[in-house]
């Protein structure tokens, strides 16, 4: 079980295996906490759905803030729905425009850099490896967990990393439930050509609509990299259900806000990543 934390104004959830890493500093936030207003009420992160940009500057303040990170040293991708993989080097400059972060993951074993994944449904899933010191954040929509993204991510730092999958540890944050998500048959196809496609899916209550168990499709993609079932956590929270907690783009009919999940190595040295003319276009 997830446990609720609060630093300053920011409401958040922490998984307990990541929060027992003392290297390692973790957060699911909800949207409670921030500067925004009306639809985008409280904690709103993302700068494209139409909130004011002054009230989204506001809250990344009061994000970086609250845990003591500058604000220049939050990475945010642009997320495309797709499987591609952004791998930070150790050092050196790892971006030089807005353009060069269309993906939907990132791993890295570089210090105080957080990364981070936006959502509104989607699944977060963050990863860590306590003996590589390598972590990893994931946006896992249908379309990206369909690409099995998260399985993707954990190869990589097998592959990449050297890491064991017995020292994998798996955090899934609050994503629209199997209770909510209605997809129709081509959206339901895309997870029936996959091995244990059934067990994530059942009939809804429409012809040709099926209810999608996005987070236990990740799960099982990360049993599938030979992570232990105990090692992987998940909050358990529907955004749909639980609109006062998070924003929900299904469940407010499109117009939300965008909650910020992010994980990062802690380092001795300030470790300032390349940064654009504009600190906060890093953000956008």
């Amino acid at each position: 079980m997830f446990v609720l934390e609060k630093k300053k104004s920011i409401a958040y959830l922490q998984a307990p295996a990541l929060a027992a890493c003392d290297f390692l500093v973790h957060a699911f936030c909800t949207r409670l906490g921030g500067a925004s207003q009306e639809e985008y009420r409280s904690l709103n992160m993302s700068f494209r759905e139409g909130d004011e940009e002054f009230r989204v500057l506001a809250n990344w303040s009061k994000l970086a803030q609250a845990f003591e990170i500058p604000v220049e040293n939050f990475l945010v991708l642009n997320q495309v729905h797709g499987d591609d993989i952004f791998v930070i080097p150790p050092h050196g400059e790892y971006f030089t425009s807005r353009d060069a972060l269309n993906y939907d993951a990132i791993v890295t074993d570089r210090t105080d850099v957080a990364i981070c994944i936006k959502t509104a449904d989607c699944a977060p899933v963050l990863l860590a490896d306590p003996v590589r010191k390598v972590i990893a954040a994931v946006h896992a929509g249908w379309r990206g967990t369909a690409l099995g993204i998260t399985a993707k991510v954990a190869r990589l730092m097998q592959t990449s990393y050297r890491s064991e999958p017995a020292d994998l540890l798996a955090a899934i944050g609050p994503s629209i439930g199997g209770c909510c998500y209605e997809v129709d048959a081509a959206t339901a196809d895309a997870f029936n050509r996959q091995k244990n496609g059934t067990a994530i899916l059942r009939p809804g209550k429409k012809e040709g609509k099926w209810m999608l168990d996005l987070v236990e499709a990740n799960r099982r993609q990360l049993l599938g990299c030979g992570l232990s079932a105990a090692n992987i956590a998940a909050a358990g929270l529907c955004t749909v259900c639980h609109p006062e907690a998070f924003f929900s783009h299904r469940g407010s009919g499109g117009v939300t806000g965008r909650q910020v999940n992010f994980l990062m190595l802690r380092g001795t040295a300030p470790n300032r990543a390349f940064v654009l003319e504009d600190d906060f276009q890093r953000l956008h």
